[in-house]
This record gives structure tokens, sequence and C-alpha cells, in this order.
């Protein structure tokens, strides 16, 4: 992990700027491995950089434009990516536990095999993204159009339905119809299957 002061730090960023604008000119970013635990990057524009492996733990990136940066396996736990841009970012692999990603546009983000444990993505557009294999236990996903097109897999699959038909059994404001339509035996066997059952009992 190579240490990186706050004047380096804005030198790469206002370089990047420059590289952005025109490719011969400045110097695309690379942050690979950098340590930026706790660094100040709000409405930083890194689109493109390249930020593997970067311990970015902590940091405020409230409003960042990332669109298409490398972050995979980089260390986001509990990062500030509030209304950032990581549209089409790499994230597979990374840690975005604890992390506020409200609001912020994940639209065909790879976030394969990423943890997401205890992360807020209420409001966030995850539209396209992939999630396959990404631990989404005790996080907050969001409930609209945003979030229509995931690319979940069978075990995210299940653990939503899970839910799904856990709140219908048990919500005194559904009918008794609505509850045994939904509520057919063999959507109950594949829900059951959920890995969190011996803790949640089964349905």
């Amino acid at each position: 992990m190579k240490e990186i002061s706050r004047k380096e730090l804005l030198y790469v960023i206002e370089e990047h700027k420059k590289w952005l604008l025109d490719p011969t000119t400045g110097g695309h970013a690379d942050l690979r491995h950098a340590d930026l635990r706790h660094a100040d990057l709000r409405h930083a524009n890194l689109s493109g950089a390249d930020l593997k492996d970067a311990d970015l733990n902590s940091a405020d990136l409230s409003g960042a434009n990332l669109k298409y940066a490398n972050l995979r396996y980089a260390n986001l736990s509990s990062a500030n990516l509030k209304d950032a841009n990581l549209r089409y970012a790499d994230l597979s692999g990374a840690n975005l536990s604890c992390a506020n990603l409200r609001y912020a546009n994940l639209s065909s983000a790879n976030l394969r095999h990423a943890n997401l444990r205890y992360a807020d993505l209420s409001g966030a557009n995850l539209s396209c993204a992939n999630l396959s294999g990404a631990d989404l236990d005790f996080s907050c996903m969001p409930l609209w159009c945003g979030d229509l097109e995931v690319n979940y897999d069978e075990k995210q699959i299940i653990q939503q339905l899970y839910h799904v038909l856990s709140h219908i059994k048990n919500s005194s404001n559904i009918s008794e119809e609505f509850k045994e339509l939904m509520l057919k035996q063999e959507y109950v066997d594949i829900a059951n299957k959920f890995h969190r059952v011996g803790e949640c009992d089964k349905l």
C-alpha cells in the first residue's frame, strides 16, 4: 500500500482532469494500491481512473464521478459514495461493507463478488448492474424502477423470495386468498433454501 499526500492526490486529480479533456495532456490517474483512507474526494472527477486495490476505507466520495473507474478489490468499507456516478465502474471483489451508496448511479456496474453487507443502496440506480456472487446480507436495497433490471444470481433471488413470502405469511393486511395463491408449497420449498434459514426458521 503506497501512501499519498493530500498535495500529491490533488495533483493526480488535476492531471486526470486535463487528460479527460485531452489525452495528449495531463496524465491518467493511477491510484492502484494507494492508501486513501479518509480521503476527501467529494465531487472529484475520476472517470476511468485506476483505483484497483486502493484503500478507500471511510473516504468521502460523495458526488464523485467514477464512471468506468477500475475499483476491483478496492476497500471502500464505510466510504461515503452518496450521489456518486459509478456507471460502468468495475467494482468486482470490492469491499463495500457499510458503504453509503444512497442515490449512487451504479447502472451497468460490475459488482460481482463484491461485499455489500450493511451497505445502504436506498435510491441507488442498479439498472443492468451485475450483482452475481455479491454478499447482500443486511444491506438496504432500493425498491424502485432502478432495481428492475439487475443481474442477480439464484442465491440472491432465493434470499429475496424468502423475504417476500415471509412478509406475505406474517402480514395481517393480506387476504387469505392472496396468501393461498402466493404461499404455494413449491414456492415455499424454494424460499426455504435461503442461506440464512437456520437463523430465521423455515416458512
